[in-house]
């Protein structure tokens, strides 16, 4: 597969992304290793992580993600020059003291958290610096309006921009991008970089997938004309629409065991665990069978090959599901199967919201 400039950046990743956020949690260490290096081998040169990994966030586990990132990358001299290395800093709390002690996002707090992902991951630099969530109030992880009695801000736009641009001008980032942002927060960290000669952001990382296509309402178009990439998170809404829920559901003794949403209760509580989810991915993974694709093809697909999409994030837990993943590169959707793909979410929206 070709690489695909990110933004204005000269960082050139493949179309599909390593996401890591299971490893520590679900994958043990050595099956990380080995689900790192078969990607590598099948030509993936993108991976992204971030300093509260693993998921679900716990305080035993914050960090180790990208410990694990860095031991494989100290036994595979020659690695690390060949691949684009992303991850994140954390915003405000959101109920999580052990990774930020207040509810804002400082220079000192980005400071000290770059220093704590370059130290885990045993590198020099980080190719892809992004802020994981807004410091201020906005509607995301299933908030779907706006609503400025919420407001809580502390850290201007401005003063987080101001402090990347120290790591950058220090060689510790090379490039920076945004996370889980609105069409506000993209646009406005590009005018104030551009007003101040600072670091332009390259991407935004936001969910887009089947059951959550929010990214264009407004942010596509945001996203298209200010040339910032978008990296597609949750591509198959959280195992929803690979159908291994369809006929058991998400909780209960025949749902799939070690699964992602039938193991943690504290996702089910989110907006992937929604019955209208589970019912909204159902309709779509029938569709898949219908036109001889199995829900996980579609899914995957269906981001793969959409304008908007600059690279897929894929999450595995297993060398079968990295392969399964891959190989769903290159399929074609025909059109009859795209406008049913557009009538079921005439129908249902977006439920993962």
């Amino acid at each position: 597969m070709d690489t695909i400039q990110l933004g204005q950046s000269d960082l050139h990743v493949t179309p599909i992304c390593l996401g890591t956020m299971t490893f520590g949690e679900q994958v043990p260490e050595a099956d990380a290793h080995a689900i790192l290096s078969r990607a590598v081998a099948r030509g993936i040169n993108f991976i992204d992580t971030a300093e509260m990994y693993a998921v679900p966030a716990r305080p035993e586990t914050a960090g180790a993600t990208e410990t694990i990132i860095g031991r494989w990358l100290a036994q595979n001299p020659g690695v690390r020059q060949n691949i684009v290395l992303a991850t994140k800093v954390a915003g405000p709390s959101r109920g999580m003291p052990w990774l930020r002690g207040s509810d804002g996002l400082t220079a000192a707090d980005i400071v000290a958290s770059c220093e704590g992902s370059l130290r885990r991951l045993q590198t020099d630099v980080i190719d892809l610096y992004q802020i994981h969530w807004p410091e201020r109030h906005v509607p995301a992880f299933g908030i779907k309006y706006y609503d400025p009695a919420q407001e809580r801000t502390q850290t201007s736009l401005h003063e987080q921009l101001e402090a990347l641009a120290g790591l950058v001008r220090a060689g510790k980032l090379r490039h920076i991008g945004l996370s889980n942002e609105t069409p506000y927060g993209v646009h406005e960290f590009v005018r104030l970089a551009e007003q101040h000669g600072l670091p332009r952001i390259a991407t935004v990382q936001n969910p887009y997938c089947l059951i959550n296509r929010s990214y264009e309402n407004a942010l596509d178009e945001t996203c298209h004309r200010l040339n910032v990439s978008l990296l597609a998170y949750s591509p198959v809404g959280f195992g929803l629409l690979t159908g291994k829920y369809d006929d058991s559901g998400i909780t209960g003794p025949q749902a799939p065991q070690g699964a992602r949403l039938s193991t943690y209760e504290s996702v089910r509580k989110q907006r992937w665990g929604r019955p209208e989810a589970l019912a909204a991915a159902r309709r779509y993974n029938a569709l898949a069978r219908q036109h001889g694709l199995t829900p996980t093809r579609l899914a995957l697909a269906f981001c793969y090959t959409k304008w908007q999409v600059a690279s897929t994030i894929i999450g595995v837990t297993s060398l079968a599901q990295l392969e399964e993943d891959l190989d769903a590169w290159g399929t074609v959707l025909s059109p009859e199967l795209l406008a049913g793909v557009d009538a079921i979410r005439w129908e249902l929206g977006d439920p993962a919201l």
